[in-house]
């Protein structure tokens, strides 16, 4: 009897010493804009402006690189070459949205600042690709280099989402992070507009000799390493996140230190700083040996896998609404340059920009999940009428193909390319967040490159090569898989809007329990609903 007493007393101030490090740890700057929150947004958002300019800038650059080395092949990059050249960077943003997953759990957040390490290097190479004397050529290292820079680029999507999300409040944690993923957009429009500015400056170099595409390829490509270099510094003093510090380190001081908070003696002989080597295999698959867990990994991973075979269809469409609007078949490389550029400008603003934009917005207002079931249920109509009516379309009504275009992209921003990548970042606890963010993205990722091999073989039966018989009935497969998507999300995705991430952690109904048994505050009762989310 003794002894269950005195076991149930340990329960107690285990509950107690809980709630008051979740006290003490978010006393400062909850549900507020300070430093912290500043910080963050310039340090992840300036990498995924920079991710998101490397992976699109090589669209841009693929034809120059036509004019300058394979004149013999009608100045364009046979399929095969290009092919690898564009896909080496999706093989290695997979690589490392596994690899830097992982390590963001088991070396903690520390980490946040080498994978921006590994862009720049990348991205340097990429820019002063050159040939060998004998072997391996321009090309082929510049493939090389993009796997190296695909590799950093994966390795940001765990661990920025994993540090916004640790250092926002749960009022603003979806619309920090939300707001975090838009640079991609800005990051494809920085890249038409760079790309713009340069063959502007070299038009009469460029008309006198078309080699002189070759400084403003590697110009264009180049620059993009200005604002990680620019940001690269605020990472690698980032200090720990406070929550790993917390929830998987044991260590309260360390977390109230990185919000430049300090602790009471009491609180500080209270806690314990865990010492022992931790094995996060082993918590990995007990955490997720249960299915009442493994759903949500399923959902967060399927979800995003089904969104980005379908997010490649709309890639298929460019060179008809480039047609369409007049930005296609020019006489000179620098005509046909610039009108690509251009057109692909307007592309990015027609609904690519604003959709990001409105899930800031909306974000804490609706919620995850209404937002991502949204963006599924509106591109199955949208790939369902543009499959069912393309050739009426493209041939009657070219201004209603535009539109309907639009509406697709602005649906997979205002939806599920958002929410899927700011779901994961929440729901699930800080031992494993890391880890299944990055097997999230990496499910993504999947899905991008079977649909680059699969769809750009399935796109051309029954017609020749680069005509797109098979377009329209692409586009009624991506739909079916939208719908997939729809029906995933509403089996096995969670809202966590307006939640505290520490409802989340493995134990969070076990010490709410127990302190309300022993009669110690809550978290609800220290952090009321309305405080968290103003």
């Amino acid at each position: 009897m003794a002894e269950m007493s005195t076991r149930q007393n340990e329960r107690y101030a285990s509950a107690e010493e809980k709630i008051e490090s979740l006290e003490k740890l978010d006393d400062v700057g909850a549900g507020g804009w300070n430093w912290f929150t500043a910080r963050t947004i310039l340090t992840s958002g300036a990498g995924f402006f920079t991710d998101s300019y490397d992976v699109f800038i090589i669209n841009l650059i693929s034809p120059m690189l036509g004019y300058i080395y394979f004149a013999s092949n009608g100045n364009k990059i046979p399929s095969n070459i290009e092919g690898i050249i564009k896909g080496m960077s999706s093989v290695g943003t997979l690589i490392g949205q596994l690899l830097f997953g992982f390590l963001g759990d088991i070396l903690g957040r520390k980490i946040y600042g080498f994978e921006l390490l590994i862009i720049i290097i990348g991205t340097i190479n990429c820019a002063t690709s050159a040939s060998a004397v004998r072997g391996v050529s321009a090309m082929g290292f510049l493939g090389c280099w993009r796997l190296i820079l695909g590799i950093g680029i994966g390795g940001d999507y765990p661990m920025s989402a994993t540090i916004t999300s640790e250092w926002s409040s749960a009022g603003k944690r979806g619309m920090m992070m939300a707001l975090i993923f838009s640079m991609q957009g800005i990051g494809n429009l920085a890249a038409a507009i760079v790309t713009l500015v340069l063959l502007a400056i070299f038009k009469d170099a460029i008309n006198a000799d078309v080699m002189n595409l070759d400084y403003v390829w590697r110009l264009a490509i180049g620059l993009g390493a200005v604002p990680a270099v620019g940001t690269i510094y605020l990472r690698f003093t980032m200090p720990e996140s406070p929550r790993y510090s917390a929830n998987v380190e044991g260590d309260i001081e360390a977390a109230a230190l990185a919000k430049g908070q300090t602790v009471s003696k009491e609180l500080a002989l209270q806690t314990t700083k865990t010492e022992e080597k931790r094995n996060h295999w082993a918590e990995f698959r007990a955490y997720f040996g249960q299915w009442k867990h493994f759903k949500v990994l399923l959902g967060t991973t399927l979800s995003w896998f089904l969104l980005d075979v379908a997010f490649y269809g709309l890639g298929l469409n460019n060179a008809a609404v480039l047609q369409a609007i007049g930005f296609a078949n020019k006489e000179t490389p620098y005509e046909n340059l610039w009108a690509n550029t251009v057109g692909q400008i307007i592309i990015t603003c027609l609904g690519f920009v604003p959709g990001y934009y409105f899930t800031v917005f909306f974000i804490e207002k609706w919620g995850r999940r209404p937002i991502q079931i949204m963006g599924f249920a509106v591109t199955t109509v949208l790939f369902a009428i543009l499959a069912g009516c393309y050739h009426i379309l493209l041939e009657k009504s070219m201004p209603a193909f535009i539109f309907l275009f639009t509406l697709a992209q602005f649906f997979q921003n205002f939806g599920a390319n958002s929410t899927t990548f700011i779901i994961p970042g929440e729901v699930f606890p800080t031992k494993v967040r890391a880890s299944a963010h990055g097997i999230s993205a990496a499910s993504g990722k999947a899905g991008a490159i079977l649909a680059s091999f699969v769809f750009n073989i399935l796109v051309d039966l029954g017609g020749a090569p680069g005509k797109h018989a098979f377009l329209p009935g692409v586009l009624g497969i991506f739909s079916g898989v939208m719908f997939l998507g729809l029906i995933v999300t509403l089996l096995w995705i969670p809202e966590s809007k307006g939640m505290d991430l520490d409802e989340f952690e493995e134990d969070y109904d076990i010490n709410r329990q127990i302190a309300l048994d022993a009669g110690t505050p809550t978290t609800e009762s220290l952090y009321p609903e309305e405080q968290l989310k103003n």
